[in-house]
């Protein structure tokens, strides 16, 4: 019987420095497809902490900078694509341009460091590190994603098209598969990093469910955003969004998507 070798194993997502600064591509798509975060988990990040002054890691376009701001926070936001920091200066977010794990926050401190889909292109110990040292006691540390569930009929489609035009990719299309199963791999890395780092209390989870009805249109504006196709040729992007689409049209058209927002966070301890 043949035995096939172990598959090599994959990077981290933290050390592929050029996807992670590749969204800046189209930044008003971003912002304009990109979904904004439940109102209770915002609610609940300003509760748990002892203050309003924020510090935003990987803000991007400013979604839940902007977000935080209307609840009363004030928020500086850390990015290290110019791009979308740019972007998200234009909305009235103050943002530095820096990964999280170079940024000098020249003795400023803060009540919370949040992360939104971020987190898993930080080193998640030395990001961790960072936000204890920037965090006043008490003040909380929480990162969060999206985690979403496609039907069946669409992540069959991307996949069987994406592993064709971009056969060397270093994105693991069976993840796709999961669903909400596959973020436990990054909720996981989060949390070990946090204990890693020390000077947190043990992390928890907090999950927030909901769900969104995409048209055709909309999911397909969408994707050119997701991380497996900012950096593929165009013509290859569109033969992925063709094939999704059909998959769409035989669904009717339009889709209802299940999300879980998922958020790891913990608190800073007193020092000793």
């Amino acid at each position: 019987m043949t035995t096939l070798p172990p598959e090599p194993p994959r990077p981290a997502p933290h050390q592929y420095r050029e996807v992670a600064e590749s969204f800046g591509a189209d930044t008003e798509r971003y912002d304009r497809t990109r979904p904004r975060y439940p109102d209770a988990l915002i609610e609940r990040i300003i509760a748990g902490s002892p203050g309003r002054d924020v510090l935003d890691v990987g803000c991007g376009t400013g979604i839940e900078a902007r977000q935080l701001q209307a609840a009363g926070c004030r928020v500086l936001g850390v990015e290290p694509d110019a791009r979308m920091a740019a972007f998200a200066r234009g909305t009235g977010v103050e943002v530095e341009v820096a990964a999280i794990e170079d940024w000098d926050p020249a003795g400023r401190t803060f009540d919370a460091v949040v992360a939104g889909t971020a987190w898993h292109w930080v080193d998640p110990v030395a990001g961790a590190a960072k936000a204890a040292r920037v965090l006043r006691p008490g003040g909380r540390l929480a990162v969060f994603w999206h985690a979403m569930e496609l039907p069946t009929e669409i992540v069959d489609a991307f996949v069987a098209v994406y592993q064709r035009v971009a056969p060397d990719s270093p994105f693991n299309m069976q993840a796709a598969r999961q669903g909400l199963d596959g973020y436990k791999p990054i909720l996981d890395k989060a949390a070990d990093g946090i204990a890693e780092a020390g000077g947190f209390s043990v992390p928890e989870r907090w999950r927030f469910e909901w769900e969104h009805t995409y048209t055709r249109d909309e999911w397909l504006d969408q994707m050119p955003t997701q991380g497996s196709l900012t950096r593929l040729p165009a013509d290859h992007v569109a033969q992925v969004l063709d094939g999704v689409g059909a998959a769409i049209d035989a669904l009717g058209g339009a889709f209802t998507m299940p999300y879980a927002t998922v958020a790891v966070t913990a608190t800073r301890r007193p020092p000793a």
